[in-house]
């Protein structure tokens, strides 16, 4: 049986705990025979591979390929994966740019399919650098599947670094906010949304978010989570939330099972 990370606690008594234990849980998990499989064929193979039709012929490569970007739950949508690899990202009717999720859009531009006569799947340390990517990812999921919070956590910082460091507007690295599904669900707990929010007009639920942003945080822009601490007060202000939502939600569980019960 591969290593299963251990959560003792949740909240912010889960996260600390996580955090000093996060390197040796994750070589322990990194470990497992399976999953060093997986990674070994992924980079011996993926240099042989130079379109979209044959990786995802290769339901293996395309689970590590998919993993790496969060988007396993793609895995049988081998249609619409090689449609959006193919396309690539430099034409504006390309599909990975007109979807919300923007990690499609970062997974075409990386594999290359449709941007270039030859992919990066041909360069040499493209195996590492996607294996790598899995490897955390994978780790990411197995905690998820002991505190979806925690796995939620782990990945803001990678989630944000990557919007951070982009050349574009404080609006563009919100609108890239709102359209990764993982991070939008931590700003919209974070601060405070109801799950109706994302129905409401795409440039409305931009000034909700920079407006409590700048309240709670003290600036409407994105770049200010680059900062250390005020990444780790998003983190805990996340978790505590979700917290009070679960225990709220159990306690109206259990008004609802107690008044049947004396009603029976």
């Amino acid at each position: 049986m591969s290593f299963q990370p251990v959560i003792p606690f949740s909240g912010a008594a889960g996260w600390a705990f996580l955090q000093r234990t996060k390197d040796v849980q994750q070589t322990a998990f990194e470990s497992g025979a399976v999953l060093q499989r997986d990674v070994q064929y992924f980079q011996e193979t993926i240099g042989e591979i130079t379109t979209a039709e044959q990786l995802v012929s290769d339901r293996r490569l395309l689970s590590v390929a998919l993993g790496a970007y969060g988007l396993s739950d793609d895995i049988n949508n081998t249609y619409f994966i090689r449609k959006v690899l193919e396309d690539g990202t430099l034409d504006s009717d390309a599909l990975a740019n007109k979807l919300s999720d923007k990690r499609y859009l970062e997974m075409a531009k990386d594999f290359g399919f449709g941007d270039y006569n030859i992919p990066r799947t041909q360069i040499s340390d493209f195996g590492t650098k996607t294996t790598e990517a899995y490897k955390e990812r994978q780790f990411e999921v197995a905690v998820g599947n002991q505190n979806q919070d925690m796995r939620l956590a782990m990945s803001l910082e990678r989630d944000l670094g990557n919007i951070v460091g982009k050349s574009t507007s404080n609006a563009g690295k919100w609108y890239s906010v709102m359209g990764n599904p993982p991070l939008r669900q931590v700003f919209e707990t974070a601060l405070g949304l109801p799950p109706s929010f994302g129905t409401i007009d795409i440039d409305k639920q931009l000034e909700v978010f920079q407006e409590k942003s700048e309240r709670y945080f003290g600036a409407s822009t994105v770049d200010q989570f680059s900062e250390p601490d005020r990444l780790e007060e998003l983190t805990r202000l996340f978790l505590a939330r979700s917290q009070i939502a679960q225990g709220t939600a159990a306690l109206s569980s259990n008004s609802i099972a107690l008044t049947l019960l004396q009603y029976a």
